[in-house]
């Protein structure tokens, strides 16, 4: 189990906030979330960090988005059906879990997230693919 802190990719770090929730890293077209033991993810948390990707990402940026649950803590899955009524998008969302209750909120996030959720036991291969994904749309759609 790694923190995003621990990896030589930490060096390419563009901003950090830290909430009573978790802490969430922002790079270059990726954002990585290591929520804290028994939160519970809920709309209120993804507008909140909706407006910050936003903020510091650009709005028009291609972003894809890592959760890296080094917790165990609880997803409110209907809450993504609030995502895309606010019309949002989110096309490369990867899930890294250590445990089987770290999948399990994952098996309910899955009915409620138009796209495909990946999942991985590794966060270096979580950002290695998630970085493909987004450069390869910027490649098709550049600014």
């Amino acid at each position: 189990m790694k923190r995003v802190k621990d990896l030589q990719f930490f060096k390419n770090i563009r901003e950090i906030r830290e909430y009573e929730f978790g802490i969430f890293y922002f790079f270059d077209g990726l954002v990585i979330s290591e929520m804290k033991e028994g939160e519970i993810f809920d709309w209120s948390i993804a507008q909140k960090i909706i407006g910050v990707a936003k903020e510091v990402l650009g709005k028009d940026k291609p972003v894809a988005y890592i959760s890296n649950r080094i917790n165990n803590y609880s997803v409110v899955p209907t809450d993504w059906l609030k995502f895309y009524k606010h019309r949002h998008q989110l096309e490369f969302y990867s899930v890294v879990a250590y445990n089987q209750s770290g999948l399990a909120s994952l098996v309910l996030e899955k009915m409620f997230f138009r796209n495909k959720i990946r999942q991985f036991t590794n966060l270096e291969d979580a950002i290695k693919w998630s970085l493909n994904e987004v450069n390869k749309k910027t490649m098709e759609h550049p600014a």
